[in-house]
């Protein structure tokens, strides 16, 4: 089993507001020094390896869909072993957070439409 790992992130000159609230709780945690910009992580697992073909097409969907190629730059496209991968389960692109919590509290992972996990 195949598995990959896309990393998108705010482009340099885009403002960050999530990151500068992080920032912020760091600061009032009394954590000083640390500038702080919020991306986005990307876990794909499919059947085979990660042939060249398989990263071409992954690359494709990483600037066609996992990112705004406007604001956001996609920084590392990667394979890892699955043994590397977090013991979670991973939640489709488009989950919406309801559906990742219901999910998580069921523990299992969120489907992709946005349903209730277990919803037929």
């Amino acid at each position: 089993m195949g598995h990959v790992v896309v990393e998108v992130m705010p482009k340099p000159e885009i403002l960050d507001p999530q990151g500068k609230a992080i920032g912020s709780g760091l600061h009032r945690l009394g954590i000083e020094g640390f500038e702080v910009r919020q991306g986005k992580r990307f876990e794909l697992t499919f059947d085979g390896e990660a042939t060249p073909e398989v990263l071409a097409q992954i690359e494709q969907a990483a600037t066609a869909l996992l990112s705004n190629p406007v604001i956001e730059d996609v920084v590392a496209i990667r394979p890892e072993s699955i043994d590397d991968a977090p013991d979670h389960p991973a939640t489709p692109v488009g989950a919406s957070s309801d559906a990742v919590a219901e999910a998580q509290a069921h523990g299992g992972a969120a489907q992709a439409d946005g349903a209730q996990a277990g919803a037929q």
